[in-house]
Protein backbone atom coordinates (compact mmCIF):
# COMPACT_ATOMS: atom_id res chain seq x y z
CA UNK A 1 0.00 0.00 0.00
CA UNK A 2 1.47 3.44 -0.74
CA UNK A 3 2.03 6.09 1.70
CA UNK A 4 0.12 8.35 0.07
CA UNK A 5 -2.95 6.19 0.25
CA UNK A 6 -1.85 5.07 4.37
CA UNK A 7 -2.02 8.79 4.90
CA UNK A 8 -5.35 9.41 3.67
CA UNK A 9 -7.43 6.17 4.87
CA UNK A 10 -5.51 7.42 8.20
CA UNK A 11 -7.09 10.87 8.21
CA UNK A 12 -10.28 9.61 6.73
CA UNK A 13 -10.89 6.76 9.91
CA UNK A 14 -9.70 9.72 12.47
CA UNK A 15 -11.89 12.44 11.45
CA UNK A 16 -14.74 9.88 11.73
CA UNK A 17 -14.06 9.21 14.72
CA UNK A 18 -13.09 12.53 16.31
CA UNK A 19 -16.65 13.77 14.20
CA UNK A 20 -18.58 10.94 15.85
CA UNK A 21 -17.36 11.58 19.53
CA UNK A 22 -18.55 15.48 19.02
CA UNK A 23 -21.72 14.74 17.34
CA UNK A 24 -20.70 16.07 14.33
CA UNK A 25 -21.23 13.43 12.17
CA UNK A 26 -24.57 13.76 10.52
CA UNK A 27 -26.03 12.64 7.22
CA UNK A 28 -25.14 14.58 3.59
CA UNK A 29 -28.59 16.44 2.59
CA UNK A 30 -30.04 15.33 -0.57
CA UNK A 31 -28.34 15.88 -3.40
CA UNK A 32 -29.97 13.22 -5.42
CA UNK A 33 -27.19 12.18 -6.70
CA UNK A 34 -23.74 10.38 -6.45
CA UNK A 35 -20.36 12.66 -5.38
CA UNK A 36 -19.67 13.96 -8.61
CA UNK A 37 -16.29 12.24 -10.25
CA UNK A 38 -13.34 14.18 -11.99
CA UNK A 39 -14.17 15.07 -15.65
CA UNK A 40 -12.58 12.66 -18.50
CA UNK A 41 -9.54 14.69 -18.84
CA UNK A 42 -8.57 14.43 -15.41
CA UNK A 43 -9.85 10.51 -15.51
CA UNK A 44 -7.59 9.95 -18.47
CA UNK A 45 -4.38 11.46 -16.59
CA UNK A 46 -5.37 9.19 -13.58
CA UNK A 47 -6.02 6.13 -15.85
CA UNK A 48 -2.62 6.86 -16.84
CA UNK A 49 -0.88 6.68 -13.57
CA UNK A 50 -2.05 3.64 -12.20
CA UNK A 51 -0.30 0.25 -11.46
CA UNK A 52 -0.78 -1.89 -14.37
CA UNK A 53 -0.71 -5.00 -13.19
CA UNK A 54 -2.39 -9.06 -13.54
CA UNK A 55 -4.95 -9.43 -11.05
CA UNK A 56 -4.65 -10.93 -7.92
CA UNK A 57 -6.18 -14.12 -6.12
CA UNK A 58 -9.42 -13.76 -4.97
CA UNK A 59 -8.64 -16.33 -1.78
CA UNK A 60 -9.19 -14.94 1.56
CA UNK A 61 -12.09 -12.70 -0.22
CA UNK A 62 -15.24 -11.99 2.10
CA UNK A 63 -17.41 -9.52 2.17
CA UNK A 64 -17.30 -9.95 5.79
CA UNK A 65 -14.28 -7.84 5.79
CA UNK A 66 -15.27 -4.99 4.42
CA UNK A 67 -17.80 -4.15 7.36
CA UNK A 68 -20.89 -2.31 5.73
CA UNK A 69 -23.39 -0.74 6.20
CA UNK A 70 -21.50 1.16 9.27
CA UNK A 71 -24.18 3.73 11.13
CA UNK A 72 -23.63 6.96 9.95
CA UNK A 73 -25.74 9.60 11.97
CA UNK A 74 -28.36 8.15 14.67
CA UNK A 75 -30.40 5.39 13.61
CA UNK A 76 -29.17 5.82 9.85
CA UNK A 77 -26.88 3.41 8.44
CA UNK A 78 -24.66 4.32 4.82
CA UNK A 79 -27.36 2.24 2.96
CA UNK A 80 -30.21 4.65 3.89
CA UNK A 81 -27.98 7.76 3.54
CA UNK A 82 -27.04 7.15 0.24
CA UNK A 83 -31.14 6.43 -0.32
CA UNK A 84 -31.79 9.31 1.24
CA UNK A 85 -29.40 11.06 -1.17
CA UNK A 86 -29.95 9.48 -4.32
CA UNK A 87 -33.94 9.37 -4.24
CA UNK A 88 -36.73 12.00 -5.01
CA UNK A 89 -38.93 12.92 -1.90
CA UNK A 90 -37.81 10.30 0.37
CA UNK A 91 -39.52 9.89 3.78
CA UNK A 92 -37.77 7.75 6.03
CA UNK A 93 -39.59 6.50 9.69
CA UNK A 94 -37.67 6.57 12.91
CA UNK A 95 -35.45 3.40 12.21
CA UNK A 96 -34.07 5.86 9.11
CA UNK A 97 -35.80 3.02 6.45
CA UNK A 98 -37.11 4.41 3.47
CA UNK A 99 -40.49 4.05 3.35
CA UNK A 100 -41.86 6.16 0.56
CA UNK A 101 -40.08 8.07 -2.54
CA UNK A 102 -38.67 7.58 -6.19
CA UNK A 103 -35.18 6.14 -7.25
CA UNK A 104 -34.02 6.64 -10.91
CA UNK A 105 -31.54 4.27 -11.31
CA UNK A 106 -28.74 5.37 -13.51
CA UNK A 107 -27.45 2.14 -14.65
CA UNK A 108 -30.54 1.17 -16.90
CA UNK A 109 -32.59 3.94 -16.89
CA UNK A 110 -35.39 3.14 -14.75
CA UNK A 111 -37.16 3.95 -12.07
CA UNK A 112 -38.50 2.64 -8.28
CA UNK A 113 -40.81 3.47 -6.18
CA UNK A 114 -39.98 0.70 -3.38
CA UNK A 115 -36.67 0.90 -1.79
CA UNK A 116 -36.88 -2.99 -1.83
CA UNK A 117 -36.19 -2.03 -5.72
CA UNK A 118 -32.53 -1.07 -4.82
CA UNK A 119 -29.00 -2.29 -4.38
CA UNK A 120 -26.41 0.41 -3.50
CA UNK A 121 -23.92 -0.91 -5.54
CA UNK A 122 -19.75 0.17 -4.69
CA UNK A 123 -18.52 1.51 -8.08
CA UNK A 124 -15.32 -0.58 -7.66
CA UNK A 125 -16.73 -3.80 -6.12
CA UNK A 126 -15.54 -5.29 -2.97
CA UNK A 127 -13.77 -8.51 -4.44
CA UNK A 128 -12.32 -6.27 -7.24
CA UNK A 129 -10.66 -3.67 -4.44
CA UNK A 130 -9.49 -6.89 -2.92
CA UNK A 131 -7.60 -8.50 -5.53
CA UNK A 132 -6.69 -4.97 -7.12
CA UNK A 133 -4.63 -4.22 -3.43
CA UNK A 134 -7.29 -3.96 -1.21
CA UNK A 135 -6.18 -7.49 0.41
CA UNK A 136 -3.28 -6.06 2.29
CA UNK A 137 -5.49 -3.23 3.68
CA UNK A 138 -6.67 -3.53 7.48
CA UNK A 139 -10.19 -4.35 8.29
CA UNK A 140 -10.39 -0.47 9.08
CA UNK A 141 -9.03 0.77 6.04
CA UNK A 142 -12.00 -1.63 4.16
CA UNK A 143 -14.64 -0.50 6.28
CA UNK A 144 -13.49 3.09 5.21
CA UNK A 145 -13.79 1.85 1.71
CA UNK A 146 -17.33 0.40 1.71
CA UNK A 147 -18.92 2.77 3.13
CA UNK A 148 -17.23 5.93 1.58
CA UNK A 149 -19.87 8.42 0.85
CA UNK A 150 -17.19 11.33 -0.24
CA UNK A 151 -15.62 9.53 -3.66
CA UNK A 152 -17.98 8.46 -6.41
CA UNK A 153 -18.03 4.86 -4.95
CA UNK A 154 -21.65 4.14 -3.78
CA UNK A 155 -24.61 4.42 -5.74
CA UNK A 156 -28.23 3.35 -5.42
CA UNK A 157 -29.11 0.98 -8.67
CA UNK A 158 -31.82 -1.09 -9.49
CA UNK A 159 -30.91 -4.46 -7.81
CA UNK A 160 -30.72 -7.09 -10.56
CA UNK A 161 -28.31 -5.14 -12.77
CA UNK A 162 -26.21 -4.56 -9.54
CA UNK A 163 -26.57 -8.25 -9.26
CA UNK A 164 -25.78 -9.00 -13.06
CA UNK A 165 -22.48 -6.32 -12.63
CA UNK A 166 -21.46 -8.56 -9.65
CA UNK A 167 -17.76 -8.13 -9.30
CA UNK A 168 -17.20 -7.21 -13.29
CA UNK A 169 -14.72 -4.41 -13.98
CA UNK A 170 -15.63 -2.41 -16.87
CA UNK A 171 -13.65 -4.67 -19.28
CA UNK A 172 -16.51 -7.49 -18.62
CA UNK A 173 -19.52 -5.21 -17.46
CA UNK A 174 -20.45 -1.55 -18.39
CA UNK A 175 -24.11 -0.10 -18.00
CA UNK A 176 -26.74 -0.61 -20.99
CA UNK A 177 -27.76 3.23 -20.76
CA UNK A 178 -24.94 4.39 -22.85
CA UNK A 179 -25.28 7.87 -21.86
CA UNK A 180 -24.17 6.82 -18.27
CA UNK A 181 -21.14 5.05 -19.32
CA UNK A 182 -18.21 8.20 -19.73
CA UNK A 183 -19.92 8.94 -15.93
CA UNK A 184 -19.44 5.21 -14.91
CA UNK A 185 -14.95 5.35 -15.96
CA UNK A 186 -14.29 8.41 -14.44
CA UNK A 187 -15.79 7.34 -10.97
CA UNK A 188 -14.07 3.75 -11.41
CA UNK A 189 -11.09 5.73 -12.01
CA UNK A 190 -11.33 8.60 -9.71
CA UNK A 191 -11.69 5.30 -6.77
CA UNK A 192 -9.33 3.21 -8.34
CA UNK A 193 -6.81 6.55 -8.50
CA UNK A 194 -7.67 7.53 -4.94
CA UNK A 195 -7.24 4.56 -3.30
CA UNK A 196 -4.12 3.44 -5.43
CA UNK A 197 -5.67 0.29 -6.54
CA UNK A 198 -4.34 -1.31 -9.38
CA UNK A 199 -5.85 -2.25 -12.88
CA UNK A 200 -5.35 -4.87 -15.32
CA UNK A 201 -4.63 -4.34 -18.92
CA UNK A 202 -7.97 -5.64 -20.41
CA UNK A 203 -9.74 -3.14 -17.58
CA UNK A 204 -7.36 -0.50 -18.29
CA UNK A 205 -7.88 -0.96 -22.31
CA UNK A 206 -11.66 -0.69 -21.56
CA UNK A 207 -11.72 2.57 -19.59
CA UNK A 208 -9.50 3.71 -21.98
CA UNK A 209 -12.12 3.37 -25.31
CA UNK A 210 -14.67 4.60 -22.82
CA UNK A 211 -13.04 7.85 -21.53
CA UNK A 212 -11.81 8.78 -25.46
CA UNK A 213 -14.89 8.96 -26.24
CA UNK A 214 -16.36 11.34 -23.26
Amino acid sequence: MSGVYARRIAVLTASAALAATTGLLTAPSAQAAMPTPVAASTARTYLGELTVQAEGSSTGYSRDKFPHWITQSGACNTREVVLKRDGTNVSQDSSCAAVSGSWYSEYDGATWTAAADLDIDHMVPLAEAWRSGASSWTTAQRQAYANDLTRPQLIAVTDNVNQSKGDKDPASWLPSLAAYKCTYARAWVHVKHYYDLTVDSAEKSALQSVLNGC
